[in-house]
């Protein structure tokens, strides 16, 4: 029996030109001898055809004349493989033999045709043709891993043996091909198995040398911090024995090196996360002390150097005993003693009338000053050593400028250059000079490396004088307009209409802004020239009408005037500024004085006529303050803003309502005495007449007291008014008291005719406007003008000592003057209180009607 096993060869073609064109000429020639394509070659057995089925790309070699089923044998990865032991016969002459050995030369896949027989075997045409075309290809399946590819290969040769083994037991027992087909399926399976058991081994030895790979990678990492760690440690040693022996040998500049560097290393160290080590405190509480020790070593080094006669103290020596007293004292001046190694400074006072130094003799003190000390004791490198080369460049002058500077310029301004700023737009021209001696000033500190080059706070300051010259100038009046508002009111000067503020005459508007006059054409009718009204207002008519203000005030308006005419001399943003600082001043008083002098404008009647007519006079030049100066400000404030109209009603309304208060107060006495007055009944009992008589003095010395106060304070007009109003407050009161009695004898009669006559007698004595007396008969003889209650009020006296007869003619049938003072039930009332019931009463009572 013969047994045919189909294999295939794989082959990897050969990529050169050469090659190529062997391939295609091979290939050429195998497709003519094959039956149906050029991929396949096909196998002939007796009886039977068989195709097997592999890729494509693979010939056929070979047949075979005795198996009734033709069976392709397996070929991995181009290496040929069969059972051991088979023997081998090609078949189709030797034509086929050549064909395949030309194709497995040039790499072409090859399935060829395999018979067994008695001794032959399967090696010797593979070695052949694989012998002929010069390529032996090995298996390797283990690329990485040496160990695996021995193992690979004992195990491919124990396969063979146990093939070779299998088939020599069996073979003798075999009926048929079909059973030897299944065993090999078998053994293939079996190598299949072994080959995934290799690869799985493969596998897991990988993933376990990743893994150790990985740990180790980190523990490598670990070691590398804490030998950064361990290096760091001792880095920092190391700078502390330097800093050690260059302190020792005083080499100061090194000894901050080396402890600078020891510094960095501790930082460095606390910066490694997951490290939090015990002995980073201890490094910490080490670098600490030997700061301390150097700082120590240090402060008793420079007490040597420079050695201060004052009483001790900590801080800033040279800015509070040396430079600061230079600013400030006009009269203090630096003298200097050098001998051959000691520079000793000295004060000394000269007598000056002077409030304040000027700036350029305050900057030649402080710059010998600092000439001296820069010389002798500040021009010191830090040293050259140093890492940072610019850290290297620094003298010991500019430290000590980083430290003083800002104070030092602070204090060179508010002591010195605020006093420099003019007051007046007119002197701003010599403030140049200022500027000019700043500059130097500062350009002299930096040459002597005590100031940076970008510095220039003193000259920013200097050259914007025109905004400090508009900002001084509005404080100073804010300050001035606070202080007479808190100053005394009672000092008064009197006004009158012809009264003006003491000012310069205001300068002529431009010619432009002048109103053109119209000339009247002369063709209009003669009736229409005359145009003019036939009472003319007088010159006065919209004058502030004769009074006093206080001093204070008449101040704080000439203080205005002067600050709009500074205004209109000044630059566009000085004068805005000085333009709303006038308006913030009104709104100041508006504010202040009500709040400041609040008690005495309460309790002292003449104070709150007095700022009544405070109020009232502001507000009178505020209706044209605005306009006199619109044509001269700045144009920007011609644009309908420059008024001081919309303060009017406010400050009018402040004096009424302070002068009101008042008037409400002494209405509030005059009722408080008429109450003693026991409501004026039973005048026949002495007490009660004594009481009702004290009550009416008190009223009429209270008036009189009122006016003499008010007397040539209050415009006529307003005393008049005051006093009228306050009179007929206490007459109102009276009557209203005896008006309402039911019954009055005789005597009580008589006694309130006797306390009405001293009102009315001495009742007009209290209009007392003007000082001069003779001029206050004229109000007097007006009391019934100012005071409504004054006819009824003599009504009523008559009423108190008249007849029925003489009540019937005063009342006149409602047409007398009686009836003019007196309602009818108020007159029947009296009646019925005066008179007896009797006839004749009735009589009266039934003619007032």
């Amino acid at each position: 029996m013969e047994l045919a096993k189909s294999q295939f060869i794989k082959k990897k073609t050969n990529k050169n030109e050469k090659g190529s064109r062997n391939r295609s000429e091979i290939l050429k020639r195998l497709t003519r001898k094959s039956k149906r394509n050029a991929s396949f070659f096909y196998l002939t057995a007796t009886g039977h055809r068989g195709v097997p089925k592999e890729p494509r790309g693979a010939l056929l070699l070979g047949s075979c004349s005795s198996l009734s089923y033709l069976d392709s044998a397996r070929f991995g990865r181009g290496r040929l493989t069969s059972p051991a032991g088979c023997a081998w016969r090609p078949s189709g002459g030797t034509e086929s033999v050549a064909l395949a050995r030309e194709a497995v030369a040039i790499g072409v896949p090859v399935l060829g045709t395999i018979v067994w027989g008695p001794g032959e075997t399967m090696s010797s045409f593979v070695t052949e043709v694989l012998a002929h075309s010069g390529r032996l290809e090995k298996e390797d399946l283990g690329t990485r891993i040496g160990r695996l590819t021995r193992r690979v290969e004992e195990i491919k040769g124990e396969v063979c043996s146990m093939i070779n083994k299998k088939y020599n037991e069996f073979l003798p027992s075999m009926q048929s091909a079909q059973d030897l087909v299944t065993q090999v399926d078998e053994l293939c399976d079996d190598i299949d198995l072994l080959k995934s058991r290799v690869e799985s081994e493969v596998q897991q030895d990988l993933h376990v040398s990743i893994a150790e790979f990985t740990q180790l990678k980190q523990q490598l990492e670990r070691d590398t911090v804490v030998l950064s760690m361990l290096k760091q440690l001792q880095e920092f040693s190391t700078a502390i024995e330097e800093y050690n022996c260059a302190l020792s040998e005083k080499k100061y500049v090194a000894a901050a090196q080396q402890l600078k560097k020891a510094q960095n290393c501790l930082k460095l160290l606390k910066s490694r996360k997951g490290f939090e080590l015990q002995i980073f405190k201890s490094l910490s509480v080490e670098l600490t002390i030997q700061k301390q020790n150097i700082l120590y070593h240090l402060g008793e080094e420079w007490q040597k150097l420079a050695v201060w006669k004052l009483p001790p103290s900590k801080g800033q020596l040279l800015l509070k005993y040396i430079i600061r007293p230079l600013v400030s004292y006009p009269s203090l001046h630096a003298l200097i003693d050098t001998h051959l190694d000691t520079v000793v400074f000295r004060f000394e006072s000269v007598a000056t009338d002077l409030e304040h130094s000027s700036p350029p003799e305050v900057f030649t003190k402080i710059r010998l000053v600092l000439e001296v000390l820069q010389k002798h004791l500040l021009d010191l490198h830090l040293g050259d050593d140093l890492e940072d080369e610019k850290v290297s460049n620094i003298v010991l002058a500019e430290i000590v400028g980083d430290m003083i500077w800002e104070d030092m310029s602070e204090c060179l301004i508010k002591d010195c250059l605020v006093y420099s700023i003019p007051t007046n737009s007119s002197k701003l021209e010599q403030y140049e000079e200022v500027i000019q001696s700043t500059e130097e000033f500062e350009n002299a500190l930096k040459s002597m490396r005590f100031l940076k080059g970008d510095t220039t706070d003193l000259l920013k300051y200097a050259r914007n004088i025109n905004s400090h010259f508009a900002n001084k100038k509005c404080q100073d009046v804010i300050v001035a307009a606070r202080n007479l508002m808190t100053s005394e009111i009672h000092n008064t000067v009197k006004i009158s209409p012809e009264s003006k503020i003491a000012l310069p005459d205001l300068p002529a508007p431009d010619e432009g802004n002048r109103l053109k006059i119209q000339k009247v054409p002369k063709s209009l009718p003669n009736e229409m020239m005359n145009l003019d009204p036939e009472n003319k207002l007088g010159e006065h008519s919209f004058s502030l009408p004769t009074c006093r203000i206080s001093e204070s005030v008449e101040k704080l308006m000439e203080l205005a005037y002067q600050t709009l005419l500074e205004a209109t001399a000044s630059s566009d943003q000085c004068a805005v500024q000085l333009f709303y600082s006038v308006r913030n001043i009104f709104h100041l008083f508006h504010d202040v004085v009500p709040t400041y002098h609040k008690e005495n404008l309460q309790k002292l009647p003449q104070l709150a006529a007095i700022h009544h007519n405070n109020c009232m006079y502001i507000a009178h030049h505020l209706l044209t303050l605005g306009h006199q100066f619109k044509l001269r400000l700045a144009p920007v404030l011609c644009d309908g803003t420059t008024t001081f109209v919309d303060l009017v009603p406010g400050f009018r309304r402040l004096g009424t309502e302070c002068f009101l208060a008042q008037m409400r107060a002494q209405k509030g006495e005059l009722l408080e005495r008429l109450s003693s007055a026991r409501n004026f009944s039973n005048m026949d009992d002495e007490d009660n007449y004594s009481a009702a008589s004290r009550a009416v003095r008190q009223v009429l010395h209270q008036l009189k007291r009122l006016g003499v106060v008010w007397q040539d304070v209050l415009p006529v007009n307003i005393y008049c008014k005051a006093m009228g109003t306050l009179l007929n407050t206490a007459i109102a009161e009276i009557i209203g008291r005896i008006t309402a009695l039911e019954d009055i004898s005789t005597q009580d009669g008589d006694r309130l005719y006797s306390l009405c006559r001293t009102i009315v007698e001495e009742g007009p004595q209290v209009f007392t406007p003007l000082p001069e007396e003779n001029e206050n008969k004229k109000f007097q003889e007006e009391v019934p003008v100012y005071v409504p209650k004054w006819m009824p009020f003599k009504e009523l006296m008559l009423l108190l000592q008249a007849s029925l007869q003489e009540i019937g003619d005063r009342w006149a049938d409602g047409k007398g003057p009686l009836a003019t003072a007196f309602s009818s039930g108020e007159v029947k009332a009296l009646i019925r209180a005066l008179f007896q019931n009797t006839e004749r009463r009735a009589t009266a009572l039934s003619k007032i009607k």
